[in-house]
């Protein structure tokens, strides 16, 4: 199996796995969404608000600001040597004091760590007029998205099938396909229709597989299409966009061990059954 990057930063990745099974991929799709953790806001204690929005309205909205995790620092309560009570090992604790008239945002929480702080300080909670205020005190905790999706990680993580364009010699350079191609994969090269380059890159994985191509060759009057869409089974394109709790390739590495430590204790469990 190989793995190929054709996009690698701190919240965004695009890659293409060569040689894996469609199980494989959507197994790996569900680890990074669902069993790699992070920080959220669990716990809140209102002590006063008197703004346009209801306690839970308002504890809801916090509980969704993703905030910046290292996992070297933290582990789950379960997991904790505090027995789930709650220790600077397993939790964080925010504070906030507002009054208006403002615009509360998540800039406004206070950490007592100041590494586990919100990804983005420009956040909207709620506005705040004249003699309304907020105070609270709230707790956050590492989980796991299959609790809960203020536990993903991911803002988009999905994959398709590469796709497979096929010109036969049956083509005699029409046209309509590429006219009808609203990704611009296609192109007229030599009187036939061929598959654009870019910087000596094809952009075959850019078709979205729509069939256009295919329709529009069709409605040409000829009994068989000179292009055909298929897919390759074996051959898969991600793209993983992280919500800045976690940089990308964190993520992508966290799924890849929870699937090799899955897969280890089965064959642990399955070698003591027989």
């Amino acid at each position: 199996m190989d793995l190929v990057f054709s996009r690698l930063d701190d919240t965004v990745a695009r890659f293409t796995i060569h040689g894996a099974t469609p199980a494989f991929a959507n197994t790996l799709r569900r680890s990074m969404i669902g069993e790699v953790p992070t920080l959220a806001i669990e716990d809140i204690r209102i002590y006063d608000n008197t703004s346009v929005l209801f306690d839970e309205m308002l504890a809801h909205r916090i509980g969704l600001i993703p905030i910046k995790t290292d996992l070297s620092q933290y582990v789950t309560r379960t997991e904790c040597s505090c027995g789930g009570s709650g220790c600077p090992h397993c939790t964080v604790t925010y504070t906030l004091s507002v009054e208006g008239p403002k615009m509360v945002t998540s800039g406004d929480l206070v950490s007592m760590d100041e590494k586990a702080v919100p990804v983005f300080d420009n956040v909207p909670i709620v506005k705040l007029w004249e003699g309304q205020k907020i105070v609270l005190e709230a707790t956050a905790e590492l989980n796991y998205g299959k609790e809960h999706a203020k536990w993903q990680p991911t803002l988009a993580c999905g994959y398709k099938e590469f796709p497979v364009i096929t010109i036969t010699d049956n083509c005699d350079g029409c046209g309509k396909c590429v006219a009808e191609c609203p990704r611009d994969v296609l192109e007229i090269e030599s009187n036939k229709v061929a598959i654009r380059s870019v910087s000596g890159e094809s952009k075959e994985k850019d078709c979205s597989m729509c069939r256009l191509c295919e329709n529009a060759c069709k409605d040409s009057g000829v009994e068989e299409p000179a292009i055909k869409i298929s897919a390759d089974s074996t051959k898969f394109i991600f793209i993983v966009e992280s919500d800045g709790s976690l940089p990308v390739k964190e993520i992508i590495e966290k799924a890849l061990l929870h699937i090799k430590s899955k897969s280890s204790d089965l064959i642990e469990a399955l070698q003591e059954g027989l």
